[in-house]
């Protein structure tokens, strides 16, 4: 591949997909050199909290494994002299890694500037080349050209064209369409509510919203502010999220998702 300028291709493996909170407990760097050459940074990182049991389902990476490993600002120095001012390349890096990177580095005293640089998303790169509309899912499926596309028919047999296919290659024939009715995504984002107003976070309920955002847990708000609880109780939001705060008023709390 031809570089005028040094690429450094990195990957973060983390506690989680909060950037605002999760640690980073793997870095991995490869730098391009214009004359061909390479050379790699990688390194187990101790996050100073405990991994989520399905994050490390994922990532292969459980608290044993990173017990002995050094905290982020032990190698952040090495890191950023690795980094030097080559541009930059991921999946994914510009709303995710570079974000939570750039934290890690902050609270390591560091400061790394990486928005004047060249960055090169291999995810936005694919989504801009490779469509994920119902178009392409009707050519990946069913190896046919959508032809009556944006037409409420046309969209609707061709949907219905994709579900048969799919329960070919992913369902069960003896439960028929069921089968794909619990179809498990890969998340962790672990929110409590569905309107993402809470959010789990080292086992610990923290709200996205409000003057306490991302800032305190919901335990430490029962104990500093009270009146401001009762006043969200007074507010429009879901029987979950007011069950919620009416419980942790009374002492009780919800149980940490495993």
């Amino acid at each position: 591949m031809k570089i005028s300028r040094p690429l450094v291709v990195l990957d973060l493996e983390t506690t989680g997909t909060w950037v605002e909170k999760d640690r980073i407990v793997e870095i991995a760097m490869v730098k391009l050199l214009p004359d061909g050459k390479r050379q790699k940074f990688e390194s187990r990182v101790n996050p100073g909290m405990p991994i989520p049991p399905r994050v490390s389902e994922i990532t292969g990476i459980h608290d044993e494994d990173v017990k002995e490993a050094p905290r982020f600002k032990e190698i952040a120095a090495k890191a950023l002299e690795f980094l030097g001012e080559a541009d930059l390349a991921g999946f994914n890096v510009e709303r995710f890694d570079l974000v939570i990177l750039e934290r890690e580095f902050f609270a390591a005293g560091i400061k790394f500037e990486w928005r004047s640089r060249a960055i090169y998303d291999a995810q936005r790169i694919y989504h801009r080349y490779e469509k994920r509309d119902l178009k392409a899912a009707y050519q990946f499926y069913c190896s046919k050209d959508l032809i009556n596309g944006h037409t409420a028919m046309g969209d609707t047999e061709a949907t219905l064209e994709i579900l048969k296919a799919q329960m070919e290659q992913y369902g069960d024939p003896s439960q028929g369409i069921e089968s794909l009715r619990d179809v498990e995504f890969e998340r962790l984002d672990d929110y409590f509510d569905q309107e993402k107003r809470f959010r789990w976070w080292n086992g610990e309920l923290y709200p996205v919203f409000g003057k306490y955002a991302r800032k305190h847990s919901l335990k430490e708000i029962v104990q500093k502010d009270t009146a401001y609880l009762r006043w969200l109780l007074t507010s429009d939001f879901k029987e979950d999220v007011k069950s919620l705060i009416r419980g942790a008023l009374e002492g009780r709390f919800p149980a940490s998702p495993r």
